[in-house]
Formats: structure tokens, C-alpha cells, sequence
């Protein structure tokens, strides 16, 4: 017996099937297979409408077709079978938004994860939502400081700003996301608390729990919530994963919030929702993605931005993770993410391999808010940083076909040298700002020109604890974020040359 036909005597069968007249719509299952049921008679069904079957099982119409509705399943169900019956439920699928949700672990149906009890009660947030008009946006100009040198001084990240990090598989994607979340445990000046979220897409269980255990040792469990859908979940559940975390960040935003979101990794979403479509038999595109593979990231993506004062000056910064394969750039999903979001942090496989850690091209990475996004002490020594890196890069490669170098570019490659290592640092180990300007304003200067390459790392764990005991107004002077004068410029100059004479 073919589907047609299969319709329409379930279509007779329903004349005979008992319907309550309180019910909105009541259909009958066709088929069922793979997570995606076929159902008939649903006629006043919506797209995205949350359906119940008579088991209690939940799903999503997602395909609405002329003889029949497909829907993807929402919890897992082994007992469905053809026939059953099927009613609308007239809710459109979302989340409770919650201050309880703060520090715990749940899944894309807010179903807890960590064996504690979730009673919510708040406002229902719907997981689809069109994003904020350009009317209440305010321009992005307010820091959110990752930690991490290299970032913070050229490319750095703003409050409401969308930043991909991209790289090949094991390159330290994560490093950088999971870094940021532990720095946002240092409340700066004036500045507000970052609420961080962390989705995890398609990761095994052991990673997210060895993430969730290191966020837990190192206080940040206080002010982050973490969305899991592991590999072992099925499609509909990663699919929906990113949705739930924004939907979180926005009840936070509303709320005047400034919240962080690390979704890891988007590359594993566009996964789950090839699968899904293939399965629903949607035309393939390119790489076998379905068409909306694009407007599905941007949807979500869209809904960061940084609220005008008027609506709470709330702000949301995404972080989407990309995995390229071996370091192409230009396949479907990179270029795609890359076109929606506002620059890329980029992670190169030779560096990494070579010790650099983290491991960012400081020459393909970019962000497209700039220096609006920094303080203006970091604005103020950046600039020769760009310019020395860049230099470096050019000039290490030209140096490798021959050694007959004048003075000055080899004086510059030297300097060049420093600066890459001190952009160099450990993981789990973000940097307050003013440690940050430290270490960069020595290197790019030229002030450790003369200092062994191999002390580099010492010299930068000691010489705060130096400046501490010798001139602990300097350090708070710093801190405020203001440009330096020429004061403070020679001062700063004075206390690093001498701890170079005592440094041993």
C-alpha cells in the first residue's frame, strides 16, 4: 500500500475516531521513522506550532504540505506507531525565562541536566523571534574584555558585537571561549556584570562535563548557564540548542543584562539540520545543506545587539565557534557565518603545532568594531602593536632566502620576535587590562629589544609584583583606562628599565 493511499483510509478512519469537541485540531500519525513523523488531519496546524501526541510526546510541525504535516520529534518516544492520534496545542515552542536558571545546566527543553530540581516560573520566551529593528539598537562601543592579549589589543570584542572563532579541529577554539567566560569573573570599573551562556552542539558528554567542571573550579559556574546537546542527542535537540541560549540571553537582556553567548560550534548545528531536512526531504544545495542553511544561522546570529537606553541598554554578544577542514576558509558554512558576523578570530594549525598559544593569525583575524570596542589606554598601545606584528610577519618571511640583512631590519625583526612572544599565553589564565598593557606596551616600545627571548614569560609574571611594591599609584592609574600622558608614559618607561637592572 503506497502513502496515498495509506491517507486516505486513515482519513476515513477519522469519521469514526471519537474527537473531543474541546479540542482545537486532532490528527492521526501516518508513518513514523528517524525522529520525523508524518501526520494527517492537523488542518489548523502553524509552522512551528508544539504538538502532543496521546502518549504525552512532544514535537514541532516543521513541513506543512498539502495532504499532511511532518513533524520532528521533541522527546524520545519508541511507542508511536501509525494511527495514533495527534493534537495541536496552539503554543508556540519557547522557553521560561528565569534568574533560576542561573549557574545550572539544562537541556534545549529546559529539562535540568545536573540532578538538581528547576520549578520555573516567569515569562514564556518564544526560541524563534525576529531580531531587533536598527531604531532600538544603540551603536556597539562598550568593551567585553576577553583576557587575552592578542584580542584584546587587535581584535578586540564589543558588547553586543557577533565574533566568529574559526580554525581547524584542535586549534584551541574553545580555549578562547571557555577563557572569556573565567574572565568575566573580574568586575572592571564602571562597567556592568557579562551573564555568560554557554551552548554545547553536538560535543561528547566528557567535554562538556570537563568544561562545565573547569568552569566550577574556577568560580564561573556563579554567572553562567550552561545549554547541552550532546552527539549521543538526537538532531532535533542540537537543532534547537542555539535557539534556547538566545532565547535565555534575550530574557536577560530585557532585563538590562549584558549577556555573553559561546555557541560550540555552529559547524555541528548545520549538521543536525542537514539531517533534519534531508529527512523531510527538502532539496539539497551545495554540500548536501538545505537552501535556508544561511538564513537559519543568520536568524540567530541577528538576534545580538547592544539595546538602546530607552529599551535597558541590555546588550548580547554572540560567540559562534566554526571547524574548518585542513584550514579551508572557503567552504559552504565558513563563508557563510563569516558574511553574518562583525570579524573573525582565526586559529591556524602551523601556529599551534609551532607553540604559538593561542594560537591567532593576527594577520587574517579582524574585527570590524575596532577601536571602538577598546579603552582608550589599549587604543593608544595597540597601534604600534598592528604595526609591529605586521612587520615581523613580512619580514620573517622575506629573512628565510637569505641572512645578509642590514641593521634596521634585523633590529626589527628582533623586536618582531619579542612581540610574538608576548602575545604568547597559558590557557586558564586570563589577564586583568592593565597587566594586558604591561606586557604590550614593553615589547611593542622596543623596551626588551635587549632582553633574552627565553625570560620573556618571567619577566612578564614578575614585573607587576614589582610595580606593586615599588609604585602601586602607577598601577591604579591604569586601571581607570585613560589615555596616558606623558607622565605616566615616562614613568611607566622608568619602572620597566628599572626592573630590567634587577631583574636576574
Amino acid at each position: 500500500m503506497n502513502q496515498d493511499e495509506l491517507i486516505k483510509q486513515i482519513e476515513k478512519r477519522l469519521t469514526t475516531v471519537h474527537i473531543d469537541p474541546k479540542m482545537e485540531n486532532v490528527g492521526v500519525v501516518v508513518s513514523v521513522g528517524d525522529g520525523i513523523i508524518q501526520a494527517t488531519g492537523l488542518s489548523r496546524v502553524g509552522f512551528g506550532e508544539e504538538v502532543e501526541f496521546k502518549n504525552g510526546a512532544r514535537g514541532l510541525s516543521f513541513n506543512l504540505n498539502e495532504d499532511y504535516t511532518s513533524i520532528i520529534l521533541l522527546s524520545d518516544a519508541t511507542d508511536i506507531k501509525e494511527g495514533d492520534s495527534i493534537k495541536t496545542t496552539g503554543r508556540i515552542l519557547g522557553i521560561t525565562g528565569s534568574d533560576e536558571l542561573m549557574g545550572r545546566v539544562v537541556d534545549p527543553l529546559q529539562n535540568p541536566l545536573d540532578g538538581k530540581r528547576l520549578s520555573l516560573k516567569g515569562d514564556l520566551y518564544p526560541l524563534e523571534k525576529i531580531a531587533p529593528g536598527v531604531v532600538d539598537r544603540q551603536p556597539v562601543d562598550t568593551p567585553l574584555k576577553t583576557g587575552i592579549k592578542a584580542i584584546d589589543s587587535m581584535t578586540p570584542i564589543g558588547r553586543g558585537q557577533r565574533e566568529l572563532i574559526i580554525g581547524d579541529r584542535n586549534t584551541g577554539k574553545t580555549a578562547i571561549a571557555i577563557d572569556t567566560i573565567i574572565n568575566q569573573k573580574k568586575k572592571d570599573l564602571g562597567l556592568k556584570r557579562v551573564i555568560c551562556i554557554y551552548c554545547a552542539i553536538g560535543q561528547k558528554r566528557s567535554n562538556i562535563a570537563r568544561i562545565i567542571g573547569k568552569l566550577t573550579e574556577e568560580g564561573a559556574m556563579d554567572y553562567t548557564i550552561v545549554v547541552a546537546a550532546s552527539s549521543s542527542d538526537s538532531a532535533a535537540l542540537q537543532y534547537l540548542s542555539p535557539f534556547t541560549a538566545t532565547a535565555i540571553g534575550e530574557y536577560f537582556m530585557d532585563k538590562g543584562e549584558d549577556v555573553l553567548v559561546v555557541f560550540d560550534d555552529f559547524s555541528k548545528h548545520a549538521w543536525a539540520y542537514r539531517q533534519i531536512s534531508l529527512l523531510l526531504k527538502r532539496p539539497a544545495g551545495r554540500e548536501a545543506y538545505p537552501g535556508d542553511i544561511f538564513y537559519l544561522h543568520s536568524r540567530i546570529l541577528e538576534r545580538s545587539s547592544r539595546m538602546s537606553d530607552k529599551l535597558g541598554g541590555g546588550s548580547l554578544t554572540a560567540l559562534p565557534i566554526i571547524e574548518t577542514q585542513a584550514a579551508d576558509n572557503s567552504a559552504y558554512i565558513p563563508t557563510n557565518v563569516i558574511s553574518i558576523t562583525d570579524g573573525q578570530i582565526y586559529l591556524e594549525n602551523d601556529l599551534f603545532n609551532a607553540g604559538v598559544r593561542p594560537a591567532i593569525n593576527t594577520g587574517q583575524s579582524v574585527s570590524r568594531v575596532g577601536g571602538a570596542a577598546q579603552t582608550k589606554i589599549m587604543k593608544q598601545i595597540a597601534g604600534p602593536l598592528r604595526l609591529e606584528s605586521a612587520q615581523y610577519r613580512e619580514l620573517a618571511a622575506f629573512a628565510q632566502f637569505g641572512s645578509d640583512l642590514d641593521d634596521a631590519t634585523l633590529k626589527k625583526i628582533e623586536r618582531g620576535k619579542r612581540v610574538a612572544e608576548i602575545l604568547k599565553q597559558p590557557q586558564y589564565a586570563p589577564m586583568a587590562e592593565f597587566e594586558e598593557v604591561l606586557s604590550i606596551y614593553s615589547a611593542a616600545t622596543g623596551l626588551l629589544d635587549d632582553f633574552p627571548l627565553e625570560k620573556i614569560f618571567e619577566f612578564e609574571q614578575k614585573i607587576v609584583g614589582f610595580i606593586k611594591v615599588k609604585n602601586k599609584k602607577l598601577i591604579d592609574k591604569l586601571q581607570m583606562g585613560e589615555k596616558m600622558d606623558d607622565k605616566t608614559t615616562s614613568e611607566l618607561k622608568s619602572i620597566i628599565e628599572s626592573f630590567k637592572k634587577t631583574f636576574k
